[in-house]
This record gives structure tokens, sequence and C-alpha cells, in this order.
């Protein structure tokens, strides 16, 4: 594996990569053209200085992850590596420890005049009447966006005295109450609050929260925090209302712009500005670090994808549980796929028993990466290759299970011509194992080379299939029938045979060949799975 760090990491992060003995890593130092060092490059580590952008991928066709040190992934095109195949990581909550004491120290900064009181004492003035300040015991903060950082900031707030109310419509309400927040709407945070504190991302949604309306119906002498995003406020309306009073004071540690060149709130005297320093510190920079070397480490050695930002994420014990249906799925697509008549037009994917209750959107991906089976699709980029390719997609959970087995994977195929369906499942927690095809029950392996073999349900028909298996040389190891006369699919007096083989491509291609010869049989489908 190659490991470019483009931009400078912390010797502890540096550590992480290093446990791996056989992985190349070029840091930053190092490096002299970005984009040849991407030429064979696994994973790539950048901070906010680097674009990854659609031009600099072009020069990485091996690269399989990309790691951002921080929260904001505004220098990754998430778009263009997903098409790719390539995950787009980041680090969120590894600073939510510093960005949440930030948010507490801006407050009682505001609170007691700090930066007016060190002003005056340096100019040599005792203003201690004039300074009087306020507590934040039980006064009403406001937090908007209950994520990690969110949370730390209400547990923090809550030593303090401050009665809590939130929003968020992404948290559990369980959640907020055992960190004594009461969740409310977002009318009643602007109109409650003596505090508000943002701690949400930039969406179309949350861009412009703060503005004129949103301060028109908030307290007098409110005073506000952003640590969030600069987007999230409409400068014009928050200038105006610091100078007209409605806004108390307010405390800006992210900017639209940033560095800060220019600003509305230069001059203005109860407003706090500070240089992007919610994350900066010793502890949240290494904290950081070693999170994202761990995260792409996984991902690289054993297909863990965490706090990904263009695809699904578990976490290792998710992914543990899962891993074999991931696996399984991707079988399941490579034996179904090509199997429908005409081309393929949407599929039907099911899941049941324990699986339906867990996340599956990897299996899904997984299972459309197989019946694609194209070297340029992986379970990354999978959905956006079949959107593009108008293939629809509908999924089904069952939380209870037919047949006995724990959980099962079912999949069908649609085309303007026909269709095609099977099911599958786990056994023994390593074992994938077909369970129908087409509607026939038919237990086989879903490993090595098979043959699924479509044939009238007349005598003689599985010993013909030996007899040619044997004439060319080829052992069978797994011989599984299935038999129906009401399957939609198969018509009324054929059969299914589905034959492990062990043999070379070549030789693969002459039993198939000889197989179509036999007049009983109406068809032969070569598999090769892992």
């Amino acid at each position: 594996m190659k490991i470019v760090i483009a931009e400078k990491v912390s010797p502890a992060t540096l550590a992480v990569f290093q446990q791996e003995p056989s992985w190349q890593v070029v840091t930053a130092d190092k490096i002299t053209n970005l984009q040849a060092e991407l030429a064979d490059a696994d994973a790539l580590v950048v901070r906010s200085a680097v674009q990854a952008d659609a031009a600099l991928l072009e020069h990485a066709p091996k690269l399989r992850v990309i790691g951002r040190a921080g929260v904001g992934v505004d220098n990754i095109d998430a778009e263009a590596a997903t098409k790719r195949g390539i995950v787009v990581m980041n680090t969120p909550g590894a600073n939510a420890v510093a960005v949440a004491e930030l948010t507490l120290g801006l407050m009682v900064t505001m609170a007691r005049q700090i930066p007016k009181a060190t002003a005056a004492l340096h100019n040599g003035k005792w203003e201690k009447k004039s300074l009087q300040g306020t507590e934040l015991r039980n006064k009403t903060l406001g937090i908007v966006g209950l994520g990690r950082i969110g949370l730390e900031v209400a547990r923090r707030a809550r030593a303090f005295g401050m009665e809590l109310i939130g929003y968020d419509p992404f948290v559990a309400p369980v959640i907020a109450r055992e960190n004594g927040v009461t969740l409310v709407d977002i009318d009643t945070i602007f109109k409650q609050s003596d505090y508000l504190t943002l701690h949400v991302g930039l969406t179309p949604q949350t861009e412009g929260l703060i503005n004129q309306h949103s301060i028109a119906i908030m307290k007098k002498g409110v005073r506000i925090v952003n640590c969030a995003r600069g987007e999230l406020i409409v400068d014009e309306a928050l200038v105006e209302g610091l100078k007209s009073g409605k806004v108390g004071g307010a405390s800006l540690d992210v900017f639209r712009t940033e560095p800060l060149k220019e600003s509305p709130y230069f001059g203005i005297d109860n407003v706090i500005l500070t240089p992007h320093l919610g994350g900066s510190t010793d502890e949240a920079q290494e904290a950081i670090g070693i999170q994202l070397a761990q995260q792409v480490s996984a991902y690289l050695k054993d297909s863990v994808v965490q706090n990904a930002v263009n695809v699904p994420s578990l976490s290792r014990e998710e992914y543990v549980e899962i891993a074999p249906y991931i696996d399984l799925a991707n079988r399941l697509g490579i034996f179904l796929g090509h199997a429908t008549p005409g081309n393929l037009e949407s599929m039907e994917i099911a899941y049941s028993g324990r699986l339906a209750t867990g996340k599956t959107d990897l299996i899904r991906n997984a299972v459309l990466a197989g019946v694609l089976n194209d070297a340029d699709v992986n379970r990354i980029n999978a959905t956006a290759v079949a959107t593009e390719r108008g293939i629809r997609v509908q999924e089904d959970k069952k939380e209870f299970a037919s047949g006995g087995a724990g959980s099962v994977l079912k999949l069908i195929l649609h085309s303007a011509e026909g269709e095609a369906s099977a099911s599958a499942t786990v056994l023994h927690g390593n074992a994938p194992r077909l369970l129908s095809l087409d509607g026939i029950d038919i237990e086989a392996p879903l490993t090595g080379t098979l043959l699924a073999i479509r044939n009238h349900d007349v005598p003689g028909v599985i010993g013909r299939i030996g007899t040619v298996l044997g004439e060319h040389g080829v052992n069978i190891a797994n011989f599984a029938l299935g038999r129906s006369v009401r399957s939609q699919r198969v018509p009324q007096g054929q059969a299914l045979a589905v034959v492990q083989i062990e043999a070379s491509p070549a030789k693969v291609a002459d039993v198939v060949a000889a197989l179509r010869k036999v007049d009983a049989i109406a068809s032969v489908r070569a598999i090769e799975l892992p």
C-alpha cells in the first residue's frame, strides 16, 4: 500500500501508518510533484490546503480513499471521487471537546466583557464599575444541532446551571433527555434563548439560518455564538442587530471567506472575532490525525468504512456483523448478473431476518457492483453508476425470515423480456449459500466455478452431465438439483442444476460448449466466483 500525506500531520499520525511495515508512506516534505506521487497511491491524506478536485484525481487511477484531517471537505470533489469509487472520509467529533470548550469560553467572555476589560487595563484604565457583567447561571441556552459538538456543549453548559433547549430533527429524544436538553422547534429556540449557539453543517436548509426574520423574533440582548460555518449567518442582518442593540453580542469563529481580510464586523465593539480556532488545540489536532490514520488503515486493510461523506459508514462492530453479507451480496449479484433475457431495467433487493434490522446500504451497493460486474464499478460508486445507466433499484425489508435461515437476501432482476431471481444466505458465519433460483429451491455453495444448467425434467440428464464433465477431465465439487412445475421463470417440465467444478477457464469453455449440445439441456451459464 502507498499512502501519500500531502500536508503536515503529527508524528502520532505517522506512527499509525508506520505500524504496517510493508506500507510506503510519503510525507509532505518529500513531495515534489503531487500528481506523480498519486500515480500509484492507494490513499491520500489532506487537511484544508490541497485541492483534491477532479483534475487531481485524474492522476490517481489506483486511489481508494481520501482522508480529510478535519471536518470540512470543501477542498475535496466528493462527486468526482464517488464516480471513481474513492471513499472520502473526514473526522467529525475528534475536535468536539475543543470546539465545545471554545464555545463556552466565548460565552463567558461575552458575559464578563473580558475583551473590554483587558484592553482598558492595558491602557492603564481601571474601569471596574462600567464593566459589570452577568452570569450564565439560570440563562437559557439554545443549541442548534445536537451532534457530537452540540452535546459536548450541553454537558458543559449544565455545569454552569444553564437551562438547555435544543433543535435537531435528526436526534433521538432519549439522547436529548439524557443530556438535559429539551427539544423544541427552531422558532422557539429563537424566541427563548438568552444565548444561542450553532453546531450544524452547511445545507440548503441551514444556510442563512440567522437572518433578519430570525433575529426579529429573538429576545432583545440575545448573544450568539457561531463555531460551525460562516454561511449559517446573513452577515448584514447580524451587523444590523448588533448595532441596534437587538443582539447584545456575538462571538464568531468562522466566516464565509477565510482568512478574514475585510469584514462588516470590524470596528463593532460588541462582537468577538477569532480566526477559526475551534479545533486548534494540541490535543484536538493529535486526536484528529490519529483518528483519520486509523480510519484510513481500517479501510485499506479490512474495507471498514467509517465517517465517510460519500458512502454509508459503519462502526467496526457493525461492519464485523454484516461483512459476510456484503460478500454474499456481491457473489449473488455476480451469480445472477446477465441472467435476464434482454437489457436490465430494474432490480429488487429484499432483506429478511436480522439483516433487515441493520444498515444495508453497503449490501445494496455490493449487489449492484456484482450485477454490473465491471472493473470500474465497486461498492462505493455502484449506486451512482446504476443511476447513470437508468437502472431502478427497489429495496424491501422484512424482519422475519422464512425457511429457518437467520437472514436471507433475495435479488430479482427485471428486463422488458422477463426476470431472473435468486435468494441466498450465510451459513456458519462464513459460508455463502444459494437457497433458490427463479423460485426453485436449490442449495449450492456460492464459491468457485459454477455451472447453472436448465434442463428438461427427463431421465438421464444428470448422468449425461456427469459424463460430459468426466470426458473433459473436470472434477465435480458439488452437484445441486431443483425442480418445479409452477415456476413462472422456468417452463413446465424443466429443472435446474448448479454444479461446482474444478477446471481452468479454457476447459470450462469447452465443457459449456459440449453441454449445450445435449438435447435435454436448455441453457448453460458458467459463473466464476471468488
